[in-house]
């Protein structure tokens, strides 16, 4: 069982029952955490998806380690800024597309480059495997030059490509409602290249009826999709994922 907590945006808090995964938090309120080990990941410096208030969440009660993506810089001066403790610090691993880590035993966490900044992450954890895209996607922007959308195409589905056939338990995928239909590209791209048995929303900037104009397109992906309508929206994703 995976219990799905949509704090906001593109913040997402996954519990599984040995261990909890914190995604790009910076807006919502963070329920309480169970007992265990914490995995808090940053996909990116950008202010809607980083906060440095995660580093808080090491206070000595329990094992947190942070997972930050390319571009956010853990110089003197940022540690300082935000205020940082050498035990945090110690915590952190900063992963380019490409890399893996290995947090803790039995966790592998693969992160693949990113069409904006930092990276997207594939984590592997008690058997179950999730996606969190950060800002991986396909941005096409009507009015940009040709020349920019075709490119952001190529590199999308280069990067994506290391997800084909992979099985993934949930995936959170921006549906970005500033991209008109457009917007429907990356998440359709997704649900085809992978075997993705469950699909979360995110990046809607509040406008959760995008996710009913996508389906109303992709009719094939209703029951793949969990539909969030709310922040603070708690899910439980149970074995019938796997059917």
């Amino acid at each position: 069982m995976m219990h799905v907590t949509f704090l906001d945006h593109s913040g997402f808090l996954v519990e599984l029952p040995g261990l909890t995964l914190l995604f790009d938090w910076w807006k919502g309120d963070l329920p309480p955490l169970p007992a265990g080990p914490l995995l808090v990941f940053a996909s990116h410096r950008h202010p809607d998806h980083f906060d440095p208030r995660i580093f808080a969440l090491d206070d000595g009660q329990r094992d947190v380690r942070f997972l930050l993506g390319k571009g956010i810089r853990l110089t003197d001066r940022n540690r300082e800024k935000w205020g940082l403790s050498e035990k945090a610090a110690a915590d952190c691993r900063v992963l380019s597309g490409g890399e893996s880590a290995f947090p803790l035993p039995g966790v592998t966490v693969e992160a693949l480059p990113s069409t904006d900044e930092g990276v997207a992450f594939l984590v592997t954890a008690e058997g179950r495997t999730v996606f969190h895209a950060g800002d991986l996607n396909w941005w096409h922007w009507e009015g940009e030059d040709p020349g920019w959308n075709r490119n952001m195409e190529v590199d999308f589905r280069r990067y994506a490509e290391p997800l084909r056939g992979r099985k993934i338990d949930l995936a959170m995928l921006p549906l970005d409602p500033r991209l008109g239909e457009d917007g429907f590209r990356g998440p359709r791209y997704f649900l085809e290249l992978a075997d993705i048995r469950r699909f979360l929303p995110m990046h809607q900037w509040g406008n959760f009826n995008f996710t009913n104009q996508f389906l109303s397109c992709y009719t094939f992906f209703t029951s793949r999709t969990v539909c969030v309508n709310r922040a603070g929206q708690v899910f439980t994703l149970g074995e019938e994922a796997d059917t």
